[in-house]
């Protein structure tokens, strides 16, 4: 066979209709057919998403003539072309706001690259070039590829897995440069929005530097950050050399706001060496065609999730208390589902092709998220490290040496197991019961790694007597509708069903606000059985329901007042800033 070349050529015809054409020129390709594959999924996001519904009008020529072009699988076209060189053509439609998805409108385009560029079948180690060919409205592209020198608008992908991790933003973005950390950083600002070029450079350069010196190397040439601003929007995906932010266009003038964002920043940037590099055996190299299964997603996400609050509070964006604040929520979360029962943080991991971006209205009984609980383990690691070392260690060796010993030492993923021990060997820790906790059922008891660092995790509900019948309401058009019901609870053992409309309490007819709800909770008594005048289906009934405690979990992470001085100097190590 001779050296295979791609080429892929973009153009916007009809971009307020939120098309992008796509031109795919391949040669060197002697096989008498060539299979071309659309991922169904994205790297970072983990859910078969089908990317392949969006793509239209697939025809192929060769010596400037159609051949025959064949869907043979949902995310499969097979060309033959009998060893000529060809071009496919084709058409993706993108109208879905998210950072995992194509948006094209007559303003700009976000290209997700796994949900754009068709590769073909056992070649994703080849090369490509990417060239755009710019709307006479649009002057700008964002995005982690190298151009190709001495041409216009054209980029550079060593592999198709470096491809598909690497977005561009086209239109008329706010773009400016910052260095940190010896780095050039980009920031590619889309949409209206009252930000201060000066202060997020100023800021997310801390960021940058802080946590280059826990990693102890930053492996960029490079990094992009791709915003787009929304009415309302908040969240963010990974990838290589880049990253790609959703938030509010307010957000920024918004104290709490703003430094949530900042939190969101150093989530994305932490990722650069969890899971971009340090990750599993499974996370790379990838299967685009199908899921990718792991169990370690707490390690890669929960770890990152409980490093982006503790990196804004190092910066000193976060107080302490701000800080506490935002750890408390992930116990919250979690407590709060009767899922967390059920499901491990393992398990989780593993169930988010089925479940992470599939709720229902029974997902609080059956889920947890990975990044809460991961975040809560995390946080047991890092705090049982920091007391049985005297503050010697901390969770940061632990990352950085195993980023060091499978990334750049031997270049490839690592199994659970040889990560625990490799925790183990670099802090001298024996961190059994946090590692088997994350694969089973059970609970530690976090006050146990909170109090040897001088605090304590604080149920403020537990002694508090309120009544619940357990469930969640909502109102459309003016009818009060259950949306979500607690195992074990009240309405689950009465019998009560999800979008069951409550009528009356005790013959009393309800408003769309709830007020008759919320007047039954405050008057009556633990046990007392309340008749719920229900419509099913369109028919009437009855269901006598007990009111019991209240399953909410309120807490706080406060210092503990019986705490030692030693316990109080290194709960000030693990809260200190940079």
């Amino acid at each position: 066979m001779s050296n295979p070349t791609i080429h892929f050529t973009l153009s916007f015809v009809e971009p307020q209709a939120h098309y992008v054409e796509v031109e795919m020129s391949l040669q060197g390709f002697d096989q008498d057919f060539i299979d071309l594959k659309m991922p169904v999924w994205t790297p970072g996001s983990y859910l078969v998403r089908e990317y392949a519904r969006h793509v239209e009008r697939v025809s192929a020529y060769a010596d400037e003539e159609h051949i025959p072009c064949t869907k043979v699988a949902k995310d499969t076209w097979r060309i033959q072309h009998q060893g000529k060189p060809v071009k496919v053509k084709y058409s993706v439609y993108g109208f879905e706001v998210s950072v995992r998805t194509n948006f094209i409108d007559g303003d700009h385009a976000f290209i997700s690259p796994a949900g754009t560029f068709l590769y073909p079948d056992n070649y994703l180690h080849l090369p490509s070039t990417i060239a755009v060919l710019l709307p006479a409205s649009w002057s700008k592209i964002s995005t982690g590829l190298p151009t190709v020198e001495n041409q216009a608008h054209t980029f550079y992908a060593a592999d198709f897995d470096i491809l598909f991790d690497a977005p561009l933003e086209i239109g008329n973005q706010d773009v400016w440069h910052f260095e940190a950390a010896g780095i050039p950083h980009e920031f590619a600002m889309v949409g209206t929005a009252n930000y201060s070029q000066e202060r997020l450079s100023k800021d997310i350069t801390k960021i940058v530097e802080v946590e280059t010196e826990i990693w102890g190397e930053n492996p960029n040439k490079n990094y992009v950050f791709i915003t787009h601003n929304y009415q309302s929007g908040f969240g963010g995906l990974e990838h290589l050399n880049s990253t790609v932010l959703a938030a509010s266009r307010n957000s920024y003038a918004h104290p709490s706001a703003y430094k949530n964002f900042l939190s969101l920043v150093a989530h994305e940037y932490f990722h650069l060496w969890n899971v971009k590099r340090l990750r599993p055996t499974a996370l790379g190299p990838f299967d685009y065609s199908a899921e990718n299964y792991t169990t370690g997603l707490w390690i890669m996400e929960g770890f990152t999730a409980y490093y982006d609050n503790l990196i804004v509070r190092r910066c000193g964006f976060f107080s302490e208390e701000e800080y506490l604040n935002q750890l408390a929520i992930d116990f919250n979360t979690v407590y709060n589902r009767q899922g967390y029962k059920i499901q491990s943080a393992a398990l989780a991991s593993f169930d988010t092709w089925i479940k992470q971006y599939r709720p229902d209205e029974n997902s609080v009984n059956t889920s947890i998220s990975y990044y809460n609980k991961g975040a809560m383990l995390a946080a047991a690691i890092d705090l049982k490290i920091i007391s049985e070392t005297k503050g010697a260690k901390r969770l940061d060796a632990v990352l950085k040496a195993a980023y060091q010993h499978f990334y750049v030492d031997k270049n490839r993923g690592f199994e659970e197991d040889e990560f625990q021990e490799l925790a183990e060997q670099v802090s001298g820790v024996n961190l059994g019961e946090i590692f088997y906790a994350a694969h089973h059922d059970l609970e530690l008891d976090y006050n146990d790694y909170f109090g040897r660092v001088g605090y304590q995790l604080i149920d403020q509900n537990a002694q508090h007597h309120e009544l619940s019948f357990g469930i969640k309401t909502s109102t459309n058009d003016g009818r009060l509708l259950i949306k979500q019901i607690e195992r074990n609870s009240a309405a689950w053992d009465a019998g009560l069903s999800v979008d069951d409309e409550i009528i009356a309490l005790n013959g009393i007819r309800v408003d769309a606000a709830g007020k008759e709800l919320e007047y039954i909770h405050e008057t009556s008594q633990e046990n007392d059985i309340i008749d719920l005048l229900i419509a099913r289906d369109g028919l009437l009934k009855t269901i006598p329901t007990p009111l019991r405690r209240s399953s909410k979990k309120i807490f706080v992470i406060k210092e503990n007042p019986a705490a030692s001085a030693a316990e109080r100097e290194l709960g000030k190590l693990w809260l200190a800033t940079q």
